[in-house]
């Protein structure tokens, strides 16, 4: 394949990792209930008050156009509470809300293999890694596929920890924001204080060629900003069912879920198919536990679930991987972006200068929502379905096709029909 030369171009790549199940490190954790609440979907509204009442409960808001309620319940009793309504007639479901963490494996590798890989090896912005040389090609050939387009502004939600307002290489490529976290923010540094989503966005959208740092997979996309995590990379399976109803209805093409939960929720696997039947491709992480334990959302048939591959195009050691994974990408020590102000993650990872490596499925994520999006914007992008089915079929069938992952390791050059690959 023919390479380019990248003249002042970075790349970034993050990985996101759970809702409930998965956090910081390689391991899943058991589901744990968010405290003080329940996810609860009736027959017939009009019956809500009174089911509600016998247990001494009040209706709750509703979670997007799901159907459920969100119901405050005393906290300690939110499985039993949920067990009893779940057994009345009335009651569709009553679940838990559970709690949602953010999941990174392994950080420290470097610079823009994912996207352009010619067996380099390189440190990271902190000087504290050395990545050895990788194998030439093996990378999404993202930089051939901009020979055909570099996205025409495709809407990609990245449903996370939020964009930071004060990394003006992917910044400026936020079209909005919303907030269904349970942080307060009081001004622009407190839109990302954890770091993941800035990372992901990063790695989908950081502007290319303005000579500062890294460029997005995606350069010419824009950025929804859904944040449903907290400063600790937390939040709820209700926030994100609400950050994907927003997001279908802002214009998003594509959404990103860096982010998963070994607990299936109907509530959010609604949401999902609600956000399907408006067109969206959804993409989502598919956890750094290793095993072939399925996470959700990734699990969920609409939605297309990606492992995590290293620059030799082996699969992550921390990569959960079967049958359910649909393909992969690039997901160890990915280049992106950070916020400029103080964030949590820079405590485990250095000094990150707006910049620096990430590894886990929440990296290799962004890159496949990155590449749909690419898709979206030519002539093959007619539809959700016809997407998805471009993004799959032309992913290269890398070692570990058919027992790993479904597809083989996506290639945005591929996807897009470009003639030189």
């Amino acid at each position: 394949m023919k390479k380019v030369a990248l003249s002042g171009l970075g790349v970034v790549v993050m990985v996101f990792g759970g809702i409930t199940v998965v956090v910081p490190g390689n391991a899943a954790v058991p589901a744990s209930p968010v405290a003080g609440q329940i996810m609860v979907k009736f027959r017939d509204d009009a019956a809500a008050a009174g089911v509600l009442g016998q247990q001494g409960l009040s209706d709750g808001p509703p979670i997007g156009s799901t159907g459920a309620h969100l119901v405050k319940v005393p906290s300690g009793k939110e499985l039993q509470l949920a067990g009893a309504l779940g057994r009345n007639p009335a009651v569709e479901y009553a679940e838990p809300d559970q709690l949602v963490t953010a999941a990174t494996a392994d950080p420290y590798f470097d610079r823009q293999y994912a996207l352009q890989n010619v067996g380099q090896s390189f440190t990271n912005t902190a000087g504290t890694v050395t990545v050895a040389a990788g194998r030439n090609d093996a990378d999404v050939d993202a930089v051939e596929a901009w020979n055909v387009t570099t996205g025409g502004g495709t809407r990609v939600a990245i449903i996370d920890s939020g964009v930071a307002a004060d990394n003006d290489d992917i910044s400026p490529q936020v079209a909005e924001r919303v907030n269904f976290s349970d942080k307060t923010i009081l001004g622009p540094d407190d839109y990302d204080r954890y770091g993941h989503g800035t990372h992901v966005a990063g790695i989908v959208a950081a502007i290319a060629n303005n000579s500062a740092g890294v460029a997005g997979v995606c350069p010419g996309c824009s950025i929804l900003d859904v944040k449903v995590l907290n400063d600790s990379g937390a939040g709820s399976s209700a926030g994100i069912a609400k950050g994907i109803d927003w997001a279908a209805t802002h214009g998003a093409k594509v959404i990103n879920m860096s982010l998963g939960q070994r607990v299936s929720s109907r509530t959010l696997e609604a949401a999902v198919n609600n956000a399907w039947n408006q067109g969206v491709v959804i993409v989502a992480a598919a956890g750094n536990a290793g095993t072939q334990a399925q996470v959700y959302p990734g699990a969920y048939p609409n939605v297309i679930a990606v492992a995590a591959t290293d620059n030799n195009d082996a699969k992550a050691s921390f990569s959960s991987y079967g049958k359910w994974v649909d393909v992969a990408a690039p997901g160890v020590s990915v280049y992106s972006t950070f916020p400029n102000h103080p964030f949590a993650l820079e405590t485990q990872y250095g000094s990150s200068e707006g910049y620096d490596i990430l590894s886990g499925t929440s990296m290799a994520s962004p890159i496949v929502a990155a590449t749909a999006a690419l898709v979206w914007s030519t002539t093959a992008g007619t539809s959700n379905t016809a997407v998805r089915t471009k993004v799959e079929s032309s992913a290269d069938p890398i070692p570990g096709t058919g027992s790993y992952w479904a597809h083989g390791r996506v290639n945005a050059c591929r996807a897009v029909g470009a003639l030189a690959c």
